[in-house]
């Protein structure tokens, strides 16, 4: 068999299927899962992602379900105006910057996964138990089902990687970054145009993050809306997407937020799913291919989600990865050329998540006013501070302007 065999139909494992279509690459898609359903709730693609969508022809499908997020816009726990920016094609890029619920872009992926290569190349219910390989292929062990043998193997797993942990036994749990962090989704009427993303407060008081995913989800004129409560917190339970939470763990927190824009507790409380998750990701490591096996996505590098880059740079890794197996006719060659391309630019996104995320700006107005309400932002930190700090992650993350021109 010449198939790349991918472990994992997540949005990376998906995205990397229809790269390699696109080029003629024989893959299949082994998913561990019996059915595909939707995990978590919402997500950003950034510009540099909804390119790659773009050009495989996805980016229709993806805007009739999702909203094009317009602006960014960062306050202080008092509801004070810090800073705003526009964003995706308001900012001036070609390609627009999406907020879209998990399962719809899921959705997206797996219809054109079906579409364009058939459902016998996707297989749900296949659990990967680990892989051998030899100098001509890679062999995949399965819980109930027999080996499967490819010319490579891509473990698109995520975090909780069975191929990452057989390559780094001794790598052992994630690092908790100290901030525990609940999100869910509410119905609310559209706040600040509709198309805001909105970041409030800071993590030693609690941080507030807000946007729409879903447009006119009812009679009301309502959307769906993904949001995220992030607090330092010294303890914390082990990592798990999927935990189900309740907003009364954290809603003393956050009584006193009420702002001519938005009721913040009301908010909450009105919320459909609530689900908790400690914020954590791994050191970055120092190799990802192995002859004929490598990582990808937040199996290759898990971030915290402070930057509304991990999908995004997942969907760069497919891209990359299938161009380079396309350039390489020998498969250990091109995964190792991959990893040179892709490492070190990921592993620079995770540290830059731990320190200068976008949302650091609001770490320095709250240094900077000791957690107090300020007269004028001007006397706290300039425009040119403030653009400063996020055109940097934009660079860190590959999606400044300049990048996406060449």
């Amino acid at each position: 068999m010449n198939e790349v065999l991918i472990v994992g139909g997540g949005i990376g494992g998906l995205t990397l299927a229809l790269e390699l279509q696109r080029r003629g690459i024989a893959c299949r898609v082994l998913e561990s899962a019996p059915q595909i359903k939707a995990v978590g709730v919402g997500v950003n693609l950034l510009p540099h992602a909804t390119r790659v969508l773009a050009e495989l022809g996805l980016l229709p499908a993806l805007e009739r379900v999702a909203v094009e997020t317009s602006e960014a816009a960062f306050f202080n726990r008092f509801g004070q105006l810090i800073y705003r920016e526009p964003l995706g094609r308001r900012a001036g890029y070609e390609w627009p910057q999406l907020s879209i619920h998990r399962g719809d872009l899921q959705a997206v992926l797996l219809e054109a996964v079906k579409a364009r290569l058939g459902e016998d190349r996707l297989k749900l219910g296949w659990h990967c138990e680990g892989f051998s390989q030899d100098e001509n292929f890679v062999f995949l062990k399965f819980e109930n089902h027999e080996a499967v043998k490819g010319r490579a193997a891509i473990a698109c797993d995520g975090i909780h990687s069975v191929i990452r942990k057989q390559l780094y036994p001794d790598e052992g749990e994630p690092r908790y970054s100290g901030v525990n962090m609940w999100r869910g989704v509410t119905r609310w009427q559209p706040i600040l145009g509709g198309a805001t993303m909105i970041r409030a407060g800071w993590l030693k008081t609690g941080k507030l993050v807000h946007y729409p995913i879903r447009n006119r989800v009812d009679a009301q004129g309502r959307q769906l809306v993904n949001w995220l409560w992030e607090i330092e917190t010294p303890e914390y339970k082990r990592w798990d997407w999927n935990r189900a939470a309740s907003v009364e763990d954290f809603i003393r927190d956050v009584q006193s937020w009420k702002f001519d824009w938005l009721d913040v507790p009301a908010f909450f409380r009105a919320a459909e799913v609530v689900l908790e998750y400690p914020m954590v990701d791994k050191d970055p490591l120092p190799a990802w291919s192995f002859g004929r096996v490598t990582l990808l996505g937040d199996a290759a590098h898990p971030m915290v989600p402070r930057g509304s880059n991990g999908a995004g740079q997942a969907i760069l890794d497919a891209r990359a990865l299938a161009d380079c197996l396309q350039k390489h006719s020998d498969r250990t060659a091109a995964l190792k050329d991959y990893e040179t391309q892709r490492l070190q630019p990921t592993s620079s996104v995770v540290l830059e998540n731990r320190r200068n995320p976008p949302d650091a700006v609001l770490r320095e107005v709250y240094e900077r006013t000791g957690d107090r309400p300020f007269r004028s932002i001007d006397e706290v930190i300039s425009v040119a501070e403030l653009k400063a700090l996020t055109d940097r992650y934009k660079r860190v993350a590959g999606y400044d302007q300049a990048a996406l021109r060449q």
